[in-house]
């Protein structure tokens, strides 16, 4: 199935290492060799090249679909009984007729259900803020833009936030801003090779250190509130609500401090 998916439709141009097999498939490097070679053995996989790799070449494959629709079937066949005392219901039950409780509806899986097309709203909003990450990329050094768009929804797809790689790539741009040609990255191997991976990290440690941050200040802010501290003329009203969304004080306490909720 790995193999197939690598494959064009007419079965040919599958080329990746048996590395790379054993990586998505979960399989052990010495099974990886031997399936090969027997569906070599079987013609079921025939040789048609080699491509040049960085550890040498990687052979080229293509899946003869005539000996694969040879095959046996590996699905059980569709039995009919031909059962007419108690044929199976296509319908939802009507539910006990003694209590009038009506029947289950109908599963949304039923084949017979019909589902509205899906929206592509989605994926509209994923390519406008996909197209918006690519122009923060300084300009002078974009190539490939459909490649750079495909990396950055991959990078989505993978739950980094755009947010959080709009600002990666604002860092970036304000990092490189003086470097020579020959240090600068195109943008196509900026984001295949994800450099933008540590200043994602980089963006996440400081926001859990001000987070932290802001934690302790609510906290020292609770004790002041807690103590009726003559410190509590200091507090905003913005704080308060902060301070009463994190249940560190009450209601009955803001107002015994003297502050307004």
């Amino acid at each position: 199935m790995f193999l197939a998916d690598k494959a064009s439709d007419d079965g040919s141009g599958i080329w990746c290492s048996k590395g790379t097999i054993q990586r998505h498939t979960e399989l052990g490097e010495t099974t990886v060799k031997r399936t090969v070679r027997e569906f070599l053995k079987d013609g079921i996989l025939v040789e048609t090249g080699a491509r040049t790799c960085k550890n040498g070449f990687t052979v080229v494959y293509r899946i003869n679909l005539a000996k694969v629709e040879a095959l046996d079937p590996t699905l059980e066949p569709e039995i009919e009984t031909g059962a007419t005392v108690d044929p199976v219901q296509t319908e939802p039950g009507t539910g006990a007729t003694v209590a009038g409780v009506p029947g289950p509806p109908r599963p949304p899986n039923r084949p017979k259900t019909i589902h509205k097309p899906p929206t592509r709203k989605r994926e509209v909003v994923a390519d406008e803020k996909a197209e918006k990450i690519l122009a923060a990329y300084p300009p002078d050094r974009l190539r490939g833009k459909a490649a750079c768009l495909a990396q950055i929804e991959v990078a989505m797809k993978d739950e980094i936030a755009p947010e959080d790689l709009l600002l990666a790539v604002q860092a970036y741009a304000t990092d490189s801003a003086g470097f020579t040609r020959s240090k600068v990255c195109f943008s196509d191997n900026w984001f295949q090779s994800r450099r933008w991976q540590r200043y994602i990290e980089d963006i996440r440690a400081k926001r859990e250190k001000s987070q932290a941050a802001s934690a302790d200040h609510h906290k020292r802010l609770g004790c002041w509130i807690s103590d009726r501290s003559p410190m509590c003329k200091h507090i905003t009203g913005n704080q308060v609500t902060a301070l009463l969304a994190s249940k560190l004080v009450s209601e009955a306490q803001i107002q015994a401090a003297g502050l307004g909720s």
